[in-house]
């Protein structure tokens, strides 16, 4: 096992060589830079002035020289100076985590709660109206896309209840309710419809009738056979869905003013700042490679028939 954790992690680094590159790479194709963003809106500027900003912040040398100097920052701890701000990219970025945190871990136990016991249920109920009520009920909110159900949140909620601000005002549980209940809806509606799928195969495979028949309650098969063998299922949706919401759900925050990760991509990407943009991209493929490898360690605690292709110790 501790062969395979080491290997996993020995397999971030080409990654995150390929990823940064690759983006480093798009962002110079796309044909515009941080300076002329800067100096874009403000009417006629002297070519020697923009040739003076572009060599302070290196964006006069060649591409790959650009790059080594990024990377050779970063395997030192140094993710240089935000070409907007200039303030240290490392620490606006660390200032902005708390934000993201908070709404995905409120997310997620939102949806687990939610969606995990309506899934049973609506298996256990298979064909009855307790399931079709609750499929139709998942289908719309799997319809709905985000940016339409915050509107709605925010039109119900905050302008006509006037219960919630419309714009965030800080880290606080009162600001945080309505982006959360709107990524929610979304996810709590994708999984229940997965529970409930998975669950219904676990009911009918034969060692549930085989426990049925030894006169074992329906409810203890249910909980601890029958849940246990469907957590797989969960534990991959659950990995896509933090790794998602650690990276910033860029949308809502942007809609709700959330002060976290997704909204400061965006700023950075339509200002062309090229260092806030590559921490971002760090960030987000070092969050799915961790994220996947505790997955593939829940697979084979839950399910030791799962091969990770190492012996153990």
């Amino acid at each position: 096992m501790k062969k395979y954790i080491g290997k996993r992690l020995l397999q971030l680094i080409p990654v995150l060589f390929g990823i940064t590159f690759l983006s480093f790479a798009m962002m110079r194709a796309a044909g515009s830079d941080a300076v002329m963003e800067l100096y874009g809106d403000k009417g006629a500027v002297a070519q020697e002035i923009i040739d003076a900003r572009r060599a302070e912040l290196g964006l006069d040398q060649s591409f790959f020289t650009q790059y080594l100097a990024w990377l050779r920052g970063i395997l030192t701890g140094d993710m240089g100076i935000s070409y907007v701000s200039g303030k240290n990219v490392f620490d606006t970025f660390v200032s902005k985590l708390p934000a993201t945190l908070l709404l995905t871990a409120l997310s997620m136990g939102a949806t687990v709660v939610f969606s995990i016991p309506l899934g049973v249920l609506a298996a256990v109920r298979h064909d009855k109206f307790t399931d079709y009520f609750l499929r139709f009920f998942s289908f719309a909110g799997n319809s709905m896309p985000n940016f339409f159900v915050a509107l709605l949140l925010t039109q119900l909620f905050s302008i006509h209840w006037k219960l919630f601000p419309v714009i965030s005002g800080g880290n606080t549980m009162q600001s945080a309710l309505l982006p959360t209940l709107t990524l929610a809806i979304a996810m709590s509606a994708k999984y229940m419809r997965q529970v409930r799928a998975a669950v219904l195969e676990e009911l009918n495979k034969d060692y549930v009738m085989g426990a049925s028949a030894r006169g074992i309650r329906p409810g203890v098969i249910l909980w601890k056979s029958v849940l246990k063998s469907s957590m797989l299922t969960i534990i991959t949706l659950m990995a896509l869905s933090i790794g998602s919401l650690l990276g910033g759900t860029a949308i809502i925050e942007s809609i709700f003013m959330w002060d976290g990760v997704g909204k400061l991509a965006v700023d950075s990407i339509t200002m062309r700042d090229y260092p806030m943009i590559q921490a971002y991209v760090v960030w987000m493929a070092v969050i799915y490679v961790l994220v996947n490898l505790i997955s593939d360690l829940l697979y084979h605690a839950l399910d030791p028939r799962i091969r990770l292709g190492v012996r153990e110790e």
